[in-house]
């Protein structure tokens, strides 16, 4: 089992001192790395991230995104973006709607955690986050 599949954190979100995430629990023994109730949380964590992308850093291409989520100082990022993209069958600088964000996680998901998130599953974190991305009481 993958730390992404035991923290029901597909896309290994890092903690951040002072950032509360809708569904997080703890793990005993996990500092790293948030963990939350759910997959579904999990991925409503990440859609909520790429919001940030968007918003403050500009990011809306597949590059973009994960140049900034899996920096090169820590990853193969030119190895990542080319199996997204490759799952995706999007280009890797062509501009992403939020719609089309569920396939891009499920893409992220599997290069993180060789997680393979099932659709109803990822419809379900679509939506969380679309019902919950104004609230700003927390992430």
């Amino acid at each position: 089992m993958t730390r992404g599949e035991r923290n029901n954190n597909p896309l290994n979100i890092r903690r951040v001192v002072g950032t509360h995430w809708r569904g997080e629990t703890e793990r005993a023994g996990e500092q790293e790395f948030v963990t939350f109730s759910s997959v579904a949380w999990g991925l409503r964590a990440a859609f909520q991230i790429l919001k940030t992308y968007r918003d403050k850093y500009k990011a809306v291409c597949i590059e973009d995104i994960i140049r900034r989520w899996a920096p090169p100082s820590e990853n193969d990022t030119n190895a990542y973006i080319y199996h997204v993209c490759k799952a995706t069958g999007f280009g890797g600088k062509e501009r992403l709607t939020e719609s089309e964000w569920p396939a891009l996680v499920k893409a992220m998901a599997w290069v993180e955690s060789r997680m393979d998130i099932a659709d109803e599953t990822m419809k379900l974190s679509f939506e969380l986050y679309s019902r919950l991305k104004n609230n700003k009481t927390t992430k």
